[in-house]
């Protein structure tokens, strides 16, 4: 375990790095949709990939709350970066927690570098948040499995090296770890579409098509007792996710009160900077304060997450609320900045832009409200 002031050391770093690197020039690879190539090698040095990988196997073995800190850092200087780690994270925690030790010795140090890149691959077109509807089949065939079927919305699907995917098993859905080259096709597997977004750009949102690709037997998560339980595995591993979708929005969220303040105190109108105006002034309370209380819901369900307990009530509410906070303190920083928010000038119409996905990503907030609701009914039956 990495001890306190290392942690600070290395949040510190990363945020120095964001302040000198990232923020000059990320609106404008964002408005190119160029994949941050020379940033993702510099994460790579840093050890981030690695960040929730133990110690043992090569990573830092990072709590849940730092992990979510460096998480804010990176999304303050540009959303993207927060979603090249995820997902890859996701991957990770899947196999620490569930794989047997050879899928660990096999896959985790070679996670902890970067090398190979993750992806995560659940959605399919007819099923979003319906995971139980998969189409996508496995079907054994002697020591190997057949799958065929098609998923979307996969993050760094064509850049990663390893995808965890959920397919249907005579047992149930099952989680497999397919190995695939970068690029557009590997084997059975095709990237037939790219995905454009409105925000969230610079990485490769896409659909994948599997076409009777072969994997082995032992590619099944977990190994033979993982079979028909491979979504019970990822439902869990999403408690992760949406805690790091809940740190993204704070680091959106934080950047544009940032900017709505700068703005604030350098912009003057009647004689005054705007500021002191108490309509503005009024804004910029109610943002920063809905900021901290978004941050203080992601350390309540990172340590709940850390202490081993059920954590998706509370890493629900930590996405439902700091999401829908980063949308109305974007939208707020947009109308501070008048007109000039609506331009590309000034980086709160990318924040504006970006502040969506996380609303939607990892299960849309309606989803995140029945779990709440669902999980807190199971504790007070069960108290």
């Amino acid at each position: 375990m990495v001890d306190v002031e290392v942690k600070e050391q290395l949040i510190e770093t990363i945020r120095r790095w964001i302040q000198r690197e990232v923020l000059p020039r990320a609106s404008q690879l964002e408005h190119a949709d160029e994949y941050p190539e020379a940033w993702v090698e510099q994460m790579k040095e840093f050890g981030l990939f690695g960040a929730k990988i133990p110690v043992e196997y090569g990573g830092f073995g990072l709590d849940t709350l730092t992990y979510a800190r460096l998480i804010e850092e990176l999304a303050y200087g540009w959303m993207t970066l927060s979603g090249v780690v995820n997902t890859h994270t996701i991957v990770a925690n899947l196999i620490s927690t569930y794989g047997s030790e050879e899928q660990k010795a096999t896959w985790l140090p070679r996670l902890a570098l970067g090398e190979p890149r993750a992806a995560f691959s659940l959605s399919e077109p007819d099923s979003g948040s319906d995971t139980r509807s998969l189409r996508c089949r496995a079907e054994r065939d002697g020591d190997s499995y057949i799958i065929s079927g098609t998923k979307t919305w996969v993050t760094n699907g064509e850049r990663a090296g390893l995808v965890a995917l959920a397919a249907r098993t005579p047992e149930g859905v099952t989680c497999f770890l397919v190995e695939k080259e970068p690029g557009p096709r590997s084997g059975g597997i095709t990237v037939s579409k790219r995905i454009d977004k409105l925000g969230y750009k610079g990485i490769e949102t896409v659909e994948m098509s599997y076409e009777d690709h072969r994997v082995s037997a032992d590619a099944v998560l977990g190994g033979p007792k993982g079979l028909g339980v491979g979504l019970n595995y990822i439902l869990a591993s999403l408690e992760l996710g949406r805690i790091n979708v809940a740190s993204r929005a704070v680091g959106v969220a934080r950047a544009a009160l940032d900017a709505a303040f700068s703005y604030a105190e350098e912009r003057e109108t009647f004689g005054v900077p705007i500021i002191k105006h108490q309509a503005i002034a009024f804004k910029i309370a109610d943002m920063a304060t809905k900021v901290e209380a978004s941050r203080l819901l992601v350390r309540s369900a990172a340590e709940k997450y850390d202490r081993g307990e059920r954590a998706d009530v509370e890493a629900g509410m930590a996405k439902l609320f700091a999401s829908e906070t980063a949308l109305e303190v974007a939208t707020e920083a947009m109308r501070i900045h008048g007109g000039y928010g609506y331009t590309r000038d000034f980086p709160v119409e990318r924040y504006f832009r970006d502040a969506p996905l996380m609303i939607i990503g990892e299960g849309t907030n309606e989803i995140q409200k029945i779990v709440i609701t669902r999980g807190l009914q199971s504790r007070r039956h069960s108290s």
